[in-house]
């Protein structure tokens, strides 16, 4: 045996009770499991460790993550080692950097920017691939943590269609299905849709069935950033439940909120339109993060019609006087569909990161600040560092609703997902805290869930989720990705104040049986390898 990890309490991540025992591991998986009374002799390996009261459970598996470049950029990436997340699923809100051919690889590369950094000119990373297969056989190379990959819809209809707003050809839908295919054969898990973002939220439902019927044929699922999480939210959750029931998909809502005060307190209504569609037989899961705060890029406040032709034609309407005044009235009056059709308010919009650091003197407060800071209405502000930053900047967008967060992480489907954009001079904490702020906040402080469930939120629903037989649960012949954590001081350190900090309560985490985190430490393994769809 390789090591084993004496008197533990073990958290399996079935949702069962806990029980004390040895967990012996061999060739980087679970191999002996002793029960506390078991008769026979004690577990022996060539490494011992004892827990000495350490919760025992599977590595938290991150369902919504932006890590694509920072896998590849920073090889120590502690922002998700040191919470215990050993697997994250890439990919996500339709835009990434696979499928790509060179013109569309430019483009998407300056498109999120403030997710990922990455801009045309950054040489921090070496785009040398095209494919979906060619970026994890790069990160096969050895990265941090486990990766899986979506097949990104948006860089999908980039790729086939460009920066238009209008429906696909036939042609142009036959190219995309090709795509999304050949993505889901070389190891993807599924599609991602942002349906706020461009050019992704150009497409129509009818082509968004038709890639989800390819998806059904891979045994892959449907992650949409939907339509809206603001005025018509309800609306937005049930058009993509019915748009996968047609197309025959299984369904995963991203970041399954309900923001801004049109729906506070109506966790409920979408709980129940989830419950009635599970009960008809529908496959949904969802994930979210344990904050009320969400987080993006400020350029995706825009209305749609601001963003066609891509980068270069938002920055000339926002120069020009006429098309930026247009762009004011739809976000201020009418509620422009990149804030979810909601007017926006600029005392909830705070500047968290910018892509030049001469602009740093705008992070970490809000629009409304920064404009009377200047003495001139928000939007000239705005305005100003959309055109400065080159739309690189990203936002803490405060239109959450605590009930709500609550009611949704208690749902029979729901998995926890961090949302993690580590862009910036202020990310948004969930990057750092989410997993030990459910374990301790949510968890161990208020109740929300007990530890056990909590942890099946965290493991075995995402792995059943990514169709992994042999992940999400501490049981022998399983991947030994494992965490061991203090159930009384496991805490996310990262705050809105000081959001790098780095959690406490979890002194060690495991990859294929090898440490990434000992002793609240992190090792030099990179043990982490692309997690692929398997036929």
């Amino acid at each position: 045996m390789d090591l084993v990890i004496h008197d533990a309490r073990v958290i399996d991540g079935t949702g069962g009770a806990s029980y004390r025992a040895d967990v012996a591991l061999d060739g980087g998986r679970v191999t002996a499991i002793r029960r506390e009374g078991d008769g026979g002799p004690r577990l022996s390996a060539r490494r011992m460790l004892r827990a000495d009261g350490l919760a025992l459970c599977p590595g938290f598996i991150d369902m919504h993550a932006h890590s694509d470049l920072a896998l590849l950029r920073d090889p120590d990436h502690s922002a998700k080692a040191a919470q215990g997340v050993t697997l994250e699923v890439l990919g996500q809100d339709g835009l990434s950097y696979a499928p790509v051919d060179d013109r569309t690889l430019t483009e998407v590369r300056r498109a999120i920017t403030g997710w990922n950094g990455g801009a045309p000119g950054d040489t921090s990373v070496d785009f040398d691939w095209r494919t979906v297969g060619e970026y994890l056989d790069r990160l096969d190379r050895g990265i941090a943590v486990n990766a899986a990959y979506l097949v990104p819809q948006g860089t999908v209809r980039m790729y086939a269609t460009g920066w238009d707003d209008r429906p696909a050809t036939p042609a142009e839908v036959t190219r995309m299905k090709q795509l999304v295919a050949e993505g889901l054969e070389q190891g993807a898990v599924g599609m991602s849709s942002g349906l706020t973002y461009t050019p992704g939220m150009y497409a129509t439902d009818a082509e968004l069935t038709e890639l989800c019927r390819v998806v059904a044929a891979y045994d892959g699922y449907y992650c949409p950033h939907h339509r809206s999480y603001g005025a018509g939210a309800l609306a937005a959750y049930e058009e993509m439940v019915t748009l996968t029931r047609d197309a025959g998909c299984a369904l995963h809502l991203a970041h399954a909120t309900m923001n801004f005060g049109v729906n506070k307190g109506r966790a409920p209504d979408l709980l129940g339109l989830l419950d009635k569609a599970l009960d008809e037989g529908a496959d949904i899961s969802l994930d979210t993060y344990p904050y009320t705060p969400g987080c993006t890029t400020l350029v995706a406040m825009l209305p749609s019609w601001a963003g066609e032709g891509g980068p270069e034609a938002v920055l000339a309407r926002l120069r020009d006087d006429e098309s930026a005044e247009r762009i004011r009235h739809h976000m201020e009056v009418v509620g422009a569909d990149g804030c979810h059709g909601v007017p926006i308010e600029w005392e909830t919009i705070e500047i968290s990161g910018v892509s030049d650091p001469g602009l740093a003197d705008w992070v970490g407060r809000t629009i409304a600040e920064s404009a009377a800071r200047r003495g001139e209405e928000p939007w000239v502000t705005a305005r100003r560092l959309l055109i400065d930053d080159n739309l690189g900047s990203t936002i803490l967008q405060h239109v959450g609703h605590e009930e709500n967060v609550r009611a949704i992480m208690r749902h029979r489907v729901h998995t926890g997902g961090s949302d993690g954009i580590l862009q910036g001079d202020k990310p948004h904490p969930r990057a750092y805290g989410t997993f030990p702020h459910y374990l301790g906040h949510y968890a161990r402080d208020l109740g929300v869930l007990s530890l056990e469930e909590c942890v099946a939120h965290l493991t075995s629903r995402p792995a059943a989720r990514l169709r992994l037989p042999d992940r999400g649960l501490v049981r022998e012949g399983h991947r030994a990705d494992l965490v061991l954590f203090d159930p009384d001081t496991v805490a996310a350190g990262s705050t809105f104040e000081a959001p790098r900090t780095l959690p406490a309560g979890i002194p060690h985490v495991l990859i294929d049986g090898r440490f990434v985190i000992e002793d609240g430490r992190r090792t030099d393994v990179l043990a982490g390898r692309s997690v692929r769809r398997t036929a």
